[in-house]
């Protein structure tokens, strides 16, 4: 299930999941699968940030403590590699994510309201 949703296929390992960089498809091409039950929210971008913002500030600050490069090498050293780590993976995480929602059946919450009056 994990390395087909990696690439941005479908649990199933057929069709996209994605139409482009983060959008997802309103069904399935092949099985006709609706996915608005796929509703990842901010937790894709919330795990990448927290990872990614963890490497890079330990590597800026490793750099500085070893060579205490002037402040123009830190610029050229870090905005890439932000882009890089924060960018590359959101896809992937998005699409694993959407694959656990489909695979457990999660669905938005509701209140049960027995034994009310």
């Amino acid at each position: 299930m994990t390395e087909q949703t990696l690439h941005g296929h479908l649990p199933i390992g057929r069709g996209h999941l994605f139409m482009g960089f983060l959008s997802v498809r309103p069904k399935c091409e092949h099985c006709g699968l609706d996915f608005s039950f796929a509703d990842s929210g901010d937790g894709p971008a919330v795990f990448v940030i927290l990872i990614a913002g963890f490497i890079v500030v330990f590597a800026a600050l490793i750099t500085e403590i070893v060579y205490q490069p002037p402040y123009w090498v830190h610029a050229v050293l870090w905005l890439p590699l932000i882009l890089i780590v924060t960018l590359a993976p959101l896809r992937m995480v998005k699409g694993l994510l959407i694959a656990l929602q489909y695979h457990h059946k999660a669905a938005e919450g509701r209140l049960d309201r027995r034994g009310e009056m």
